[in-house]
């Protein structure tokens, strides 16, 4: 599901303009990535806790040549998901669905290493602060 889809359903279900209704979804991204800046942790009840953490630098491999790479140590934003979520989740194993993609472990080699500037992993941008912000 897209942003815009996710616009177009919460705008025919409270009867608000598909615009307006646009403006509210993005101010909410834009103060979930805020606050993940300025506090590392955000937790929004019966939704789940999305929070920065710090990776350690590894060695990995690179897929093309073989050749060991040095990751260095980077801001990455983890997400745990609430109660409620998981449950539901959990319940799609009875629905026996195979469209559902199945996954491999990825250790992230493929990915790449810096984040682009301005972003919310960019580690230029999170503040030390250890407090937690919930909605």
């Amino acid at each position: 599901m897209t942003k815009k889809e996710i616009v177009k359903a919460i705008s025919e279900e409270i009867g608000l303009t598909q615009l307006k209704t646009k403006e509210i979804v993005q101010k909410t991204f834009d103060a979930i990535v805020e606050t993940l800046v300025e506090d590392r942790r955000i937790e929004l009840r019966n939704f789940g806790v999305f929070e920065v953490k710090k990776r350690k630098p590894r060695k990995a491999r690179n897929p093309r040549t073989g050749d060991d790479v040095d990751v260095p140590e980077k801001y990455v934003v983890t997400f745990k998901p609430g109660k409620e979520m998981e449950k539901r989740v959990r319940d799609l194993e009875d629905l026996d669905d195979d469209s559902i993609p199945v996954m491999e472990d990825d250790d992230d080699s493929d990915l790449d290493d810096e984040p682009k500037q301005g972003s919310a992993t960019d580690s230029s941008m999170v503040k030390s602060s250890e407090s937690s912000t919930s909605l």
